[in-house]
């Protein structure tokens, strides 16, 4: 009987496709699937490294969209919530599609399929929130700005709605519990990401009554955009250096592979 194992990858959307392939193609009993940066290992389980590779990643995606665009939604959305132990959830239901061979393999009373409906619903849910209800602050140079700090890493989704609504303007929508944000100059989106430590250490309240230590995570971060020039926080650097990479495929219209 082959040995388990635990496939540990970049945490990005193509390198957890590339996992699914990999466990296909090689036949292999997965019994977790963990990001490289979060790893529980078992006492006698062995791990392996798996490299992301687009081409291999976009095989996978198509097969599921050769079966159902619902499934390729589910999928991704839930992807995106970042649930606990959502991959190996997810590896569990992309077996079951392929098993199927059917875009009619939905049923809502398995108890797999449902928990997935349920956290993509949810993510779905917050992303419509955000495209209604958020509102742009602008920065003392003119930059628009919103600062979040939302349950699931939602900022892939919502870039194609900003960017078609608010294309008059130059934003930043920056998610402070992921420490990234996207960036629009009014032509492209671009992915940025600043020194949350230097944010909490020059950020000042807007009331002096009230104590540093009182004040909102959320607030500082207004603040210090407001009073700040934003576009000069804007450079290559801040890209290519301190922004992980499995973030740097979050770009415009993007939303999978």
């Amino acid at each position: 009987m082959e040995k388990e194992k635990i496939l540990l990858y970049d945490g990005s959307f193509n390198g957890f496709l590339t996992c699914i392939f990999t466990a296909f193609e090689q036949k292999i009993n997965v019994v977790g699937i963990q990001r490289k940066s979060q790893v529980q290992k078992g006492l006698f389980t062995e791990t392996q490294t798996i490299l992301t590779q687009v081409n291999k990643a976009k095989r996978v995606w198509n097969g599921i969209s050769q079966r159902s665009n619902n499934a390729m939604k589910n999928i991704y959305f839930a992807f995106l919530s970042e649930a606990n132990g959502i991959e190996q959830l997810l590896y569990s239901y992309i077996q079951r599609i392929v098993a199927k061979g059917s875009p009619n393999h939905i049923d809502l009373t398995d108890d797999l399929v449902f928990r997935i409906n349920q956290l993509a619903n949810m993510v779905s849910k917050k992303k419509n929130q955000m495209e209604a209800f958020m509102k742009f602050k602008v920065s003392i140079d003119g930059v628009h700005f919103i600062v979040i700090e939302p349950e699931f890493d939602i900022l892939p989704l919502v870039s194609k709605h900003f960017r078609s609504n608010f294309n008059d303007r130059q934003w930043i929508i920056y998610d402070i519990k992921r420490n990234y944000g996207l960036y629009f100059d009014l032509h492209t989106i671009q992915l940025m990401s600043l020194d949350s430590k230097d944010i909490i250490a020059n950020a000042r309240p807007s009331n002096n009554h009230i104590q540093t230590g009182a004040i909102n995570v959320i607030e500082l971060w207004n603040t210090y955009f407001a009073n700040n020039s934003i576009k000069s926080l804007i450079s290559n650097k801040l890209h290519t250096h301190q922004l992980p990479k499995r973030r740097r495929k979050y770009l415009e219209d993007k939303e999978a592979v």
